[in-house]
């Protein structure tokens, strides 16, 4: 049964299966085994995360496309959502309106870049997508009549995914039965059902295929598979994911801009994650999320402790400054890709193949 759900992925290591049922767990129970509204932000922000990496790992771990176009796709579902409901308002019906819509962008753009940039190499696709994000991006900081411009836009969802709804009064291991939770809920049966996808289209017949394309892609167009064809439709597969995962990131914000999904720092963010995980790997990009996500959002904190802590050594002190969490960022991952070249997933199942 199991075997069947993860398409016959299985985590082929013990220690990283314990990893991920931890992490399942930890997501599934987050609101009530980390109370509080950040801990709360940072679970749902990794669920968005999981998502739009996952996405992202389709194209760069098993094709071998490397696209800084991704985060428009994000901002697109983002923008899709927050358009909609500020115009049709806060109904399910915009919010079908919005994904939608944007769904439907993101196929368009996703093929019209595919079919007139796949066929260059590869520095020269990448160089395209860039471009065409950052023209994204200029555009959505434009139109401030449609999108908000640099303001961006703030909006209502459905009254049921409100804060101020609430289930019952009372609540429940001290959490309170809202609108809040529900919509955390909402996000994380998404990201399942999402990954799970990506889980089958990977192991499918198509999977093995882009595989074979990223080993060499000469190869495989000469046993007669049309590369072009299976990366553009990777292409937009990975932006159709993306895209709802941007949607996923306005309905919980309930607020969308330029720099919420479409700054190029998120790109950086999402190759990173990559890396650190294990490209070429689903279960990469779910461990990924949640080491940088979390190291990202609890840093400083546990810099500003040692800090206060290390006092009575100014030097030290001065060098466990909260305002250097990016010099730490950098050198955990720095250690991390020296001692897991090929991510932490991939270097758990290395270490499960050795004899013992």
């Amino acid at each position: 049964m199991l075997n069947r759900l993860l398409s016959g992925d299985m985590p082929r290591s013990r220690v990283l299966a314990v990893v991920l049922l931890a992490l399942l767990i930890g997501l599934a129970f987050a609101p009530f085994l980390f109370p509080g509204v950040k801990a709360l932000n940072v679970a749902a922000k990794v669920l968005v995360f999981v998502v739009l990496v996952a996405g992202f790992d389709l194209l760069l771990g098993y094709t071998g496309i490397v696209s800084f176009a991704h985060t428009m796709f994000f901002g697109i579902g983002a923008y899709g959502i927050a358009i909609a409901t500020t115009r049709l308002g806060a109904t399910w019906g915009a919010l079908a309106v919005g994904l939608g819509g944007a769904l439907a962008l993101s196929l368009a753009l996703a093929l019209a870049v595919g079919l007139f940039s796949l066929r260059v190499r590869a520095i020269f696709f990448a160089m395209i997508t860039l471009a065409v994000a950052s023209a994204f991006q200029t555009l959505a900081s434009q139109l401030s009549d449609l999108t908000g411009g640099e303001d961006g836009l703030s909006f209502k969802v459905p009254a049921v995914l409100s804060p101020a709804f609430e289930f019952a009064e009372e609540p429940f291991l001290g959490v309170s039965l809202d609108g809040r939770l529900l919509c955390y809920y909402l996000l994380f049966v998404l990201a399942v059902a999402l990954v799970l996808a990506l889980l089958r289209i990977v192991n499918s017949p198509f999977g093995r295929v882009l595989q074979a394309i990223r080993e060499n892609e000469f190869r495989a167009e000469a046993i007669g598979y049309r590369v072009v064809v299976y990366r553009t439709i990777a292409s937009v597969l990975s932006a159709l994911f993306a895209c709802v995962a941007g949607a996923m990131l306005a309905l919980w914000l309930r607020y969308n801009g330029p720099e919420t999904s479409l700054s190029f720092e998120i790109m950086l963010d999402v190759l990173l994650i990559v890396v650190i995980g294990g490209m070429g790997t689903i279960y990469g990009a779910v461990v990924g999320s949640v080491l940088f996500v979390v190291a990202q959002s609890y840093l400083q904190d546990l810099l500003r402790l040692g800090s206060e802590a290390a006092s009575a050594l100014p030097w030290l002190a001065a060098l466990l400054s909260p305002d250097r969490w990016l010099l730490w960022l950098g050198l955990l991952f720095v250690l991390s890709v020296y001692y897991f070249p090929t991510g932490v997933v991939g270097r758990l199942r290395t270490l499960s193949r050795r004899p013992g």
